[in-house]
């Protein structure tokens, strides 16, 4: 019986983990790819933003990437993940504070507004400490 156990936890932390691909290619060959063919594997509202000049703001974003400063603070959440940003650490402003944000693989084609919300969700509450369930539906002064 106890051998039968151990069989299971070893079953159980052997799992692999699911490599990581997007569209078909894994993250070394979007690292070494040129960045034209990273933004065909884009969908068309990213490949647009990423065709134009970058302005003023994103190309200081990205001297300070290729400085390689620990947690780059922007308020740019318009930019696009790519390859050279995973690993990193992004403070992205959410209109009141950075929200740190480390970069990871899965996160190549999304926007750095993404995971920096800009709302927070206000917990619904009951009617009051006490409150009894005929007095849950009287308004409260």
């Amino acid at each position: 019986m106890v051998e039968r156990r151990r069989r299971r936890k070893k079953k159980i932390i052997t799992r692999r983990q699911k490599e990581f691909s997007y569209r078909g290619h894994s993250f070394e060959e979007l690292k070494n790819m040129p960045k034209d063919e990273i933004m065909s594997l884009f969908p068309a509202r990213i490949r647009r933003s990423l065709k134009r000049l970058p302005n003023e703001n994103q190309e200081k974003f990205w001297e300070k990437v290729k400085k390689g400063k620990k947690v780059i603070e922007t308020h740019r959440r318009d930019i696009v993940v790519l390859p050279e940003l995973v690993g990193r650490k992004v403070g992205v402003h959410n209109g009141k504070e950075f929200k740190i944000v480390e970069i990871t693989s899965e996160m190549i084609g999304h926007y750095l507004g993404e995971f920096a919300l800009t709302r927070k969700f206000g917990k619904h509450s009951g009617p009051g400490i006490g409150a009894t369930r005929s007095s849950k539906y009287m308004p409260l002064r």
